[in-house]
């Protein structure tokens, strides 16, 4: 089987991804900045690196011998002082550097889906900066592009627990997200896929109105939904561009925007939103 460097193996969607890795029965080498949380999953057949990705000396040489790079290196929680431009795009640049070095055959990177028409965002922006990069770098790629994971759809569980859900505008906008283990399998295929862009979504589309109403009925509880009006939205993005750093806002400001569009991409996967707000509500018990 095919070598194959994972960048990001800690994460949500790293995890399932190196479990996929194993399914198949690749060869399968990790970056990660911390070997013990990847430890604690018993991955005994994995090579590990434990190296700072955004420092180009730390990654010497991580790409010999390597067939596939696959790349979910990004910011998700705001930690250490980084920026979006700092991990989303020098550290993913610099993964790249070694893989056209050592003659990677392909380079897989996760995206967001509209990352191209959402560049004024400061995630997405850093994003699409490494895409244009990998796009010109002369390596075979492929840009998986999710619209959202299940896990970001949780708080609108555990609002519906507490009785009532909050949802900005009218609560029409759709989108399908997708499970982690769901787009692990689409991410591992790609390598052998000539596809250069896969868009990807979860198997059901989906109202926030009807994604409310799946929670209040997994919680057992009264539908109780408050339409927040849209301008709120846009003075509450407002004030935290204004008054915060993009170290703070970053997360908050693709989420506000993305609420306020629909999400929609190619149907994919079989784990569905009821039977994953029914895990949280058996593992909250």
């Amino acid at each position: 089987m095919s070598k194959i460097l994972l960048a990001g193996a800690t994460g949500y969607l790293g995890g399932y991804i190196l479990s996929e890795l194993l399914r198949q029965q690749h060869e399968v080498r990790v970056i990660v900045r911390n070997r013990t949380k990847l430890e604690q999953k018993n991955y005994e057949k994995v090579e590990v690196i434990e190296a700072e990705i955004t420092k180009l000396e730390s990654i010497n040489n991580c790409c010999d011998n390597i067939d596939f790079v696959i790349s979910t290196v990004g910011i998700t929680k705001q930690k250490d002082g980084l920026t979006y431009m700092d991990v989303d795009y020098q550290a993913n640049k610099n993964l790249l550097k070694e893989a056209k070095k050592s003659g990677v055959k392909k380079f897989v990177y996760i995206s967001l889906l509209n990352g191209q028409k959402l560049k004024n965002l400061k995630i997405c922006e850093a994003k699409e900066l490494f895409v244009n990069e990998l796009k010109k770098s002369g390596i075979d790629y492929c840009i998986i592009r999710p619209n959202g994971f299940f896990s970001d759809m949780s708080e609108i569980f555990y609002m519906a627990q507490k009785g009532r859900v909050y949802l900005f505008g009218d609560g029409k906008y759709k989108a399908n997200p997708i499970h982690g283990e769901d787009l692990a399998v689409v991410c591992v295929n790609s390598i052998e896929n000539a596809r250069k862009e896969i868009n990807i979504g979860g198997p059901e589309t989906l109202s926030q109105n009807e994604i409310a109403s799946i929670a209040f009925n997994i919680a057992e509880k009264e539908i109780k939904i408050t339409y927040i009006p849209n301008w709120i939205r846009k003075i509450i993005l407002f004030i935290i561009r204004t008054f915060t750093s993009q170290k703070f806002y970053g997360s908050i400001e693709f989420f506000l925007t993305v609420l306020s569009m629909d999400m929609i991409a190619p149907e994919k996967g079989k784990h569905t939103l009821e039977e994953f707000y029914g895990n949280l509500k058996n593992n909250h018990m």
